[in-house]
C-alpha cells in the first residue's frame, strides 16, 4: 500500500506542476491582453483541484504509511525524518494555501486585470514554496527518484 500511495504521490506531482505553470502562464497573458477575469478559469481550478488531491494522498502517507516520518527521538538530528515530518509538511501546506487564497479571491475580482493578477502572484508563489519542499533527487541526501 505504501509503495503504491508514494508512486501516485510522486508521479501526480509532474501533473500539479504542469497545471501550476500553465495557469501563471495563462493569467500572465490575459492580463497582458487586458481582459476581465471569468470568474472561474477552469485551468486555475483544476491546478487548484489537483493540488488539493496531492494533499489527500500526501496527508494519508504522513499520518498512517510513511516510514520516514516519525514522532520520538532526534527528529531534528536526522536529516532525512527532520525533512519528512517538518520541512515537506510545512512547506506544501503554506504553498496549498497560498494557491486555494488565490483562487477565492480571484473569483470575487472583477475589474479589469485584477482577478488574472491575483491568480498569478498567488499561484506563483504557491509553487516557488511547493517547488522548494520537492525532496528532488538532486538535493543531498534524499535517495528520492524522478516519479
Amino acid at each position: 500500500m505504501y509503495t503504491a500511495l508514494q508512486h501516485a504521490h510522486s508521479g501526480l506531482r509532474w501533473v500539479v506542476l504542469v497545471l501550476l505553470v500553465a495557469a501563471i502562464l495563462k493569467a500572465t497573458n490575459k492580463r497582458r491582453g487586458g481582459s476581465v477575469y471569468p470568474g472561474k478559469d477552469k485551468l486555475a481550478l483544476f491546478a487548484m483541484i489537483s493540488v488539493h488531491v496531492q494533499l489527500l494522498l500526501g496527508l494519508i502517507l504522513y499520518l498512517w504509511l510513511s516510514p520516514y516520518v516519525q514522532w520520538q527521538g532526534d527528529i531534528m538530528g536526522q536529516e532525512i525524518v527532520r525533512f519528512y515530518t517538518v520541512e515537506h509538511i510545512l512547506g506544501m501546506l503554506i504553498g496549498i494555501a497560498f494557491i486555494t487564497i488565490g483562487y477565492s479571491k480571484a473569483k470575487r475580482q472583477v475589474e479589469l486585470n485584477v482577478g488574472w493578477k491575483t491568480i498569478g502572484r498567488w499561484y506563483f508563489f504557491g509553487l516557488l514554496l511547493i517547488l522548494l519542499s520537492i525532496p528532488w533527487p538532486f538535493r543531498v541526501g534524499f535517495d528520492a527518484g524522478w516519479f
